[in-house]
Order: structure tokens, then sequence, then C-alpha cells
């Protein structure tokens, strides 16, 4: 109801009002926080809201209305939206301790991976296709813990618990006692950015 008075409100003035934009932890949105800077400095009366999480997260959310925008990886069921694929990619590989063996290795390997303690995403958990990267089933793998977002399991990996899958570029390794190695054969995930079909957008939006 807010969001809705808010933008009946916004339609009285030029380029004024609120967006909505949801994703998951990606490299995709230095492109869109480019694009947020210089629409809003033409615009300086409209105000974004930002929310992270899962694709699960911000699908259910654009499906409610709360969100005008989303950013969703590949795999994804995108019939019910329409897109626009972004020219951006996100890279796997494997986030590490410094003085981990495996961070001698230029990539990873799947067996490099067989015995290691992982820190895996719970999104990745709902998929079978890192498991046939693995060429493993992940109740075989040794799985320390899940995690939703980075950061946390960044302090996981940090404190010595294991090493964690994740997206290249999304933590800065300089100055810290960790590395980034990427995972070979080569894992990448394509990025969308989404909105429900037939949407009356808001003026900014």
């Amino acid at each position: 109801m807010e969001k809705t008075a808010s933008e009946l409100t916004a339609m009285e003035e030029s380029a004024a009002g609120d967006i909505y934009i949801g994703g998951g932890e990606s490299n995709a949105l230095r492109q869109l926080a480019a694009t947020a800077q210089r629409f809003w400095t033409d615009n300086p009366n409209v105000q974004f809201h930002l929310f992270s999480g899962s694709s699960a997260d911000v699908s259910d959310r654009l499906d409610k209305g709360l969100l005008d925008f989303g950013i969703l990886m590949e795999p994804r069921d995108l019939r019910k939206y329409d897109h626009m694929r972004l020219p951006v990619v996100d890279v796997w590989g494997v986030l590490m301790p410094g003085g981990y063996p495996l961070s001698k290795k230029t990539m990873v390997q799947p067996e490099d991976l067989w015995d290691v303690p992982l820190l895996v995403s719970q999104q990745m958990m709902q998929t079978n296709r890192f498991a046939q990267w693995f060429r493993r089933d992940y109740e075989s793998l040794n799985i320390a813990a899940t995690y939703n977002l980075i950061f946390n399991a960044l302090l996981m990996v940090e404190a010595g618990l294991g090493c964690a899958l994740a997206y290249e570029g999304l933590v800065n390794t300089e100055g810290r006692e960790l590395c980034f190695r990427p995972v070979s054969p080569r894992m990448e995930d394509e990025l969308y950015l989404v909105w429900k079909k037939f949407q009356v957008f808001s003026k900014a939006s």
C-alpha cells in the first residue's frame, strides 16, 4: 500500500519517486550502479531501494509487486518475465585462505575439492549443475557450511573453516590472507535484468 501511494504521489512530479531493484551478489551490479548514478544525476528526486537475496527471493518479490526490476542468474525459468540479457557473466571459482595448498595452483579441478571442506551457496545446492561439474553427488562431498550471501561465508573462510565456491570479483583479497582461483572446466552464469510481464511502471521506473 505504501509503495502504491508513493507512486501515485510521484506521478504529480517529473521523474521523481522510488525504484525497487533486487538481485544476488554479482559483478553485474557494477554496471547497474553506473547506470543508476547517471540516471540519478539527471533525476535527483528519484530514490533507489536495493534488496539483496537469492534468485528465489528476488523472483518472489517480483511476483508480489515489491520489486520493479530484478537481476537473475541462470539457470532460471524466465518465461513469466520480460527480460534482457546483460553483457556480463559471473565466473565461478574458489575462495580460500592464502596459505592453503590449492593456492599454489592457477586453476582448481573438480578432484582438487573432493576431500576439501567446502562452503557452498544454498542456491547452488538446488541444482545439479555443480554436481555434474564435480562428477560426484553433493552427499559425497565434504560440505562444511552453506550460505546465501558471501560476506558471512568470507568470515568462515578467514577463520579456516574451508574453501568457498563463489563468484569472481565479489571479495577483494588484497591485503587479506585470502586468494581466489577460478575453476576448470570453466563455470560461468549469464545474467538477466527482468521485470513482470504487463507491469505498469511508475514514472521513475
